[in-house]
């Protein structure tokens, strides 16, 4: 499955709102990356700060399943999202 950058933004949405319901994480976000709550609202219409939530995402694996579980997405969609946002190009060092 090949993920378009339009549906790479509507997943970075997704995760966004998948993240916000978690009362355990959305704070280890917030600590980890330095965004406010409002940061964290106004990212909802940038690209490149949907992309840092699905790099956040991609750390554990448990949060990969749980958050594709409970969206209804194959488990390998979130790093086909993730390189199509900004900043998620491959790096190469060569």
């Amino acid at each position: 499955m090949s993920v378009s950058r339009e549906a790479a933004e509507t997943i970075g949405v997704q995760a966004m709102g998948w993240l916000a319901g978690n009362d355990e994480l959305l704070p280890v976000f917030l600590g980890s990356t330095g965004a406010s709550e409002a940061d964290f609202r106004a990212g909802l219409t940038d690209a490149a700060f949907q992309g840092s939530v699905l790099e956040f995402l991609l750390m554990d694996d448990r949060w990969v399943v749980s958050f594709c579980d409970d969206v209804g997405l194959p488990y390998d969609v979130p790093v086909q999202a993730r390189a199509m946002l900004p900043g998620g190009e491959q790096v190469h060092w060569t």
